[in-house]
């Protein structure tokens, strides 16, 4: 019988030693990951930072939960260390150090937000299987909370940014927006930042498109009960217009690599500019070369959700699937096709993932 490696002089047992210890850790951080998603949707972090010094029965009576579960819980947190343990005394911290990253008044610096990201990947599992051997791809209803995770998770990156870090990056935008012009947000998702600057700049006209129209009901119906009146939302397959009005202003956030077209989306956004319109593009700030991402931290978690979500997404709308990790080379050079002759590409302090594209268009470059 033939082994499955081949033990010769050149094997190296440290380093297959590492390894496995390598593995044996994946298995315990995904299984970190996956219970720091339900301790956010359960609002645990929240409670014990809250309640300090408290026990498990404590803790499970203010957050309104079943105690069993909560320590069995808590007994993956302490063995991870992320909670601290008193057995004497039976009690459980959240030290102040890991509270800055796991609960809602740490946000925008909450990662629990993003493990959410697993759960929802891995809901799409039997899919995927069938998708690597037919090469065909999946559509938004096969994803049960890909909306309103991702509208939480741009809720930190983007939304909690734009008056006072991304909008100054274009001088002078601000004083527009105040003064009044038209403004459109395609592949909106959930519609937090066309409500958030529909507040803030009432003289201005805001309108959210998206291909889903349940991925901003909620934000809709907000506005309406909040009586937002300079913002609407409408549904739309972006692949079929070459031309979507006449704005001032067009943005796109984490939207354009999961288009059907989306170079085609790009050309409708420079023909939908008035003339003097900006273009401001947030996308993955990864490299389409891979040895460039060898060593980012977050490269395989963005991987895979380029594998499980964008890639299907694309593929499913009969687009090329370009994935998350499209790249910055890749953007850069679409939005130069498409006649965009001004492109400013910046990283900001606080969002170690994205890229933002500022982008001007010459005029009278046809497709």
């Amino acid at each position: 019988m033939t082994a499955a490696y081949d033990l010769t002089s050149d094997f190296d047992e440290a380093k297959a030693e590492a390894f496995a210890g390598r593995l044996v850790g994946a298995l315990g951080d995904a299984a970190l990951a996956l219970m720091t998603s339900l301790g956010h949707r359960l609002s645990l972090f929240d409670t014990m930072n809250e309640n300090p010094g408290a026990t498990s029965i404590e803790l499970a009576e203010r957050a309104n939960l079943s105690e069993r579960y909560v320590r069995e819980w808590l007994g993956v947190m302490v063995t991870s260390g992320v909670v601290s343990y008193a057995p004497a005394s039976r009690t459980y911290d959240l030290p102040p150090e890991h509270a800055a990253f796991l609960t809602r008044a740490a946000s925008p610096n909450n990662i629990a937000v993003t493990s959410q990201f697993i759960g929802v990947a891995a809901g799409v599992e039997e899919e995927m299987l069938a998708r690597f051997r037919d090469g065909d791809g999946l559509h938004y209803h096969h994803f049960d909370r890909f909306h309103e995770v991702m509208a939480e998770d741009s809720a930190q990156s983007v939304v909690a940014a734009l008056e006072d870090v991304i909008l100054p990056c274009v001088p002078g935008l601000s004083e527009r927006l105040s003064e009044g012009i038209e403004v459109l947000d395609v592949g909106c998702g959930g519609g937090r930042a066309m409500l958030q600057l529909a507040r803030a700049f009432p003289a201005s006209k805001f309108t959210g498109i998206d291909l889903c129209a349940e991925a901003y009901a909620q934000t809709q119906e907000q506005a309406r009960r909040d009586g937002v009146a300079n913002l609407s939302f409408r549904a739309l397959d972006l692949s079929r217009h070459e031309t979507l009005g006449a704005f001032d202003l067009i943005t796109a956030f984490d939207a354009v690599h999961d288009q059907k077209d989306p170079l085609g989306l790009i050309f409708a956004v420079r023909k939908s500019l008035k003339p003097g319109g900006i273009f401001l593009m947030q996308d993955i700030g990864g490299s389409r070369d891979l040895e460039n991402n060898i060593g980012d931290p977050f490269a395989p978690l963005l991987y895979t959700i380029s594998c499980m979500h964008c890639t299907p997404i694309s593929i499913g709308q009969g687009g090329p699937g370009l994935g998350a990790m499209w790249g910055v080379e890749t953007a850069e050079e679409y939005l130069a096709t498409a006649g965009f002759s001004q492109v400013e590409t910046l990283r900001l302090p606080h969002d170690p993932v994205n890229a933002y594209f500022i982008a001007r268009p010459s005029q009278g470059k046809e497709r």
